[in-house]
């Protein structure tokens, strides 16, 4: 994922509520959001390197992540992001625990930001700083920067989902605004000034790069939803729409 906004309440029947995009290549081949081999796991999956960028499994383990923009500091030959991903998902060590492990090797790996639920606490880590952060009730949001960092698109989306978080079209209608930054607002990241200007949007889109996938999930104790939207070259493609009660 590339945007990210997240409500949290651990009192609430529904403790954790996302709406995010993935933004990657057109070319990166991709699967759909869908139940993985074992019909534990629903997601979508990077076929080119095998993980993900945001999954649930059936007993409401989670877990989603972006990518920190800096190109000054890309390793050519670091295993994929994604798969950590996957890994979480199809293990069962808390949140704490993953984050320990994966803290003792994390110089292999490109800098990301990684959010982790583990049923009982969510947890986020920003690996550029070696963070781990713990999340008080309510609306945060990360992008390629760190979490809760004030970019507009991050700002806005964050702003949408505390006002209407019930609302499932207003969300997409919020993952589908394509309204560029201010200069003054864009962030300096390393790219030149056009790839922050397109990048400043929430829906991406140029001729190579864009919003590939829009999602919403509903994690709650007694019901859990996912709905996918997909686009290919910025147009829609199609739905996909998850229900399944936590087991």
């Amino acid at each position: 994922m590339c945007l990210i906004a997240f409500r949290w309440d651990p009192a609430h029947t529904t403790p954790l509520v996302v709406a995010a995009n993935r933004d990657e290549f057109y070319a990166r081949p991709t699967a759909a959001a869908d139940w993985w081999e074992d019909e534990r796991i629903l997601g979508g999956r990077d076929l080119m390197a095998g993980g993900s960028w945001m999954g649930v499994r059936r007993d409401g383990r989670f877990a989603a992540l972006t990518n920190f923009r800096d190109p000054s500091r890309h390793l050519a030959d670091a295993p994929s992001r994604g798969a950590l991903v996957a890994d979480f998902l199809q293990g069962e060590h808390s949140a704490g625990e993953f984050l320990a492990t994966l803290r003792r090797d994390i110089a292999r790996y490109n800098d990301f930001n990684l959010l982790l639920y583990d049923g009982e606490r969510l947890l986020g880590y920003e690996s550029r700083h070696d963070t781990v952060l713990r999340f008080g009730r309510g609306v945060h949001a990360v992008s390629n920067a760190r979490f809760d960092t004030p970019w507009p698109k991050a700002e806005r989306l964050k702003a949408g989902l505390a006002r209407h978080g019930e609302d499932d079209e207003a969300l997409f209608a919020l993952l589908a605004d394509p309204a560029l930054a201010p200069d003054e607002q864009l962030p300096r990241t390393g790219v030149p000034l056009e790839w922050e200007r397109a990048l400043s949007a929430a829906f991406i889109r140029t001729p190579q790069y864009g919003t590939r996938a829009s999602s919403v999930l509903r994690l709650g104790r007694q019901a859990i939803s996912l709905t996918e939207r997909r686009f290919e070259r910025g147009e829609f493609v199609a739905t996909a729409h998850f229900d399944f009660s936590p087991s």
